[in-house]
């Protein structure tokens, strides 16, 4: 089972790019974690994806093809998700000029986020199931991993809190058991 994991935070020390180093870490059997970094995606311009989508571009779309599902890890900036989630997503959601549906079509998506703040990242996660299923990825409901306080669990990089881990590790197994039921569906 091969997972695209997405943060949706730049920043080199990144809460939920944590996250997703600790999610690779705790997957269960037979689920591989591959992180796709957001940093080269140009801001999405409709001027620009009529002459061709960029490299950046088509090599996050080729991505998501080739992922059984997708681990995104939502910061929650100024009570919403990120521009760069956002951005990310609008890419995603576009035919563009030589495919036959839009990447995200389809897809079941999973969602986490962590944030120093007391609520975890509650409002950008709820943002987030908003834009994507606009966008025709599914986003069943799974319970939510809403790591508040982030900086007193994730520790110079490392997610350390061990109920948030175990919590963490519940929440990627029935996600595993999603994919596989929604697998028998086809």
């Amino acid at each position: 089972m091969n997972i695209l994991g997405i943060s949706g935070s730049l920043r080199q020390a990144s809460f939920n790019t944590a996250l997703l180093h600790a999610a690779q870490e705790l997957a269960p059997a037979g689920m591989n974690i591959v992180i796709h970094r957001l940093h080269d995606l140009p801001l999405f311009d409709q001027d620009v994806e009529e002459q061709g989508d960029p490299a950046p571009v088509t090599a996050f779309k080729s991505a998501i093809d080739n992922a059984d599902g997708i681990l995104v890890a939502c910061p929650e900036y100024n009570g919403g998700i990120t521009g760069v989630l956002k951005n990310a997503v609008d890419w995603a959601s576009r035919i563009g000029k030589w495919r036959q549906a839009a990447a995200l079509s389809g897809k079941m998506v999973c969602i986490v986020g962590a944030s120093p703040g007391i609520t975890g990242t509650v409002r950008a996660q709820d943002q987030l199931r908003l834009v994507l299923r606009r966008a025709g990825a599914r986003t069943e409901p799974q319970g939510d991993v809403l790591v508040f306080q982030a900086h007193t669990k994730i520790i110079e990089g490392r997610l350390a809190d061990e109920r948030t881990r175990e919590a963490l590790g519940r929440h990627l197994q029935a996600f595993a058991d999603r994919l596989t039921a929604a697998a028998t569906e086809l």
